[in-house]
């Protein structure tokens, strides 16, 4: 079970988003790790919202530099949209060729089969917060390598400690592996609940792969279930 970011990573993650321009960001009040009395960086007003700090957040985002090749060739970045207040957060692992034309995340095929999974545990996209773990879609839509997905690590804790969702859902392994520091398989993987920040985290099939493979898409409703009970709300019949 992966630990949640200690108040030196934290305090580390703050000062980082401050270079980057950041200098305020919203983050829950049982979550705010005090500041040094050595430091010069701001940590948050008392009056900032999530919102607020997530749209200062994707403004840095959009002229990020870090990853040169993908710096290339996106036509936009895609940082997350939905809830800034959310319950559930879901993680994909980078944008596709939609999503990096529209700049939001999850509106391709994929997308519109993850909006299907939404309205049938009674919920509507706009309840929730997603975002992937790059911001930027790799060429091709290979997956990120060790390296992009470390330099944006910070913008995706960032994302986190802002929303404080009471749950994150890993859509696919490479989401999976990346946020819970993982080499299990998805498969392993599911079915059980880890924690980061102070969410359960579960983990899941990518809509893509139930693309390729229907008859994987009882296994994803078995964990939407699972996801929903553990929230006191029963999910009937099979999807």
């Amino acid at each position: 079970m992966t630990n949640p970011p200690s108040a030196r990573a934290a305090r580390q993650l703050l000062e980082s988003l401050g270079r980057s321009g950041i200098s305020h960001l919203a983050r829950p009040a049982e979550s705010v790790v005090p500041e040094p009395e050595d430091s010069e960086m701001p940590i948050a007003d008392a009056d900032a919202d999530a919102e607020g700090g997530l749209g200062e957040m994707a403004r840095v985002v959009a002229t990020c530099r870090r990853c040169q090749e993908l710096a290339e060739t996106r036509t936009q970045t895609v940082f997350g949209v939905g809830d800034p207040d959310a319950k559930i957060l879901f993680v994909g692992e980078a944008p596709g060729a939609d999503e990096d034309r529209l700049g939001e995340p999850f509106v391709g095929r994929a997308g519109k089969l993850l909006d299907q999974i939404i309205v049938a545990c009674g919920m509507q996209r706009e309840q929730i917060y997603i975002c992937n773990i790059l911001k930027c879609r790799p060429p091709g839509n290979r997956n990120p390598s060790p390296e992009e997905a470390g330099n944006c690590r910070e913008f995706l804790d960032a994302q986190i400690t802002a929303v404080a969702p009471e749950y994150i859902v890993c859509w696919g392994s490479v989401a999976a592996k990346s946020l819970l520091d993982s080499t299990e398989t998805i498969g392993r993987m599911r079915r059980k609940f880890f924690e980061y920040g102070g969410a359960k985290v579960l983990c899941t099939y990518h809509p893509s792969y139930l693309l390729r493979n229907p008859s994987a898409k009882k296994d994803v409703w078995e964990d939407m279930q699972m996801l929903f009970a553990d929230m006191g709300v029963t999910l009937a019949g099979n999807r």
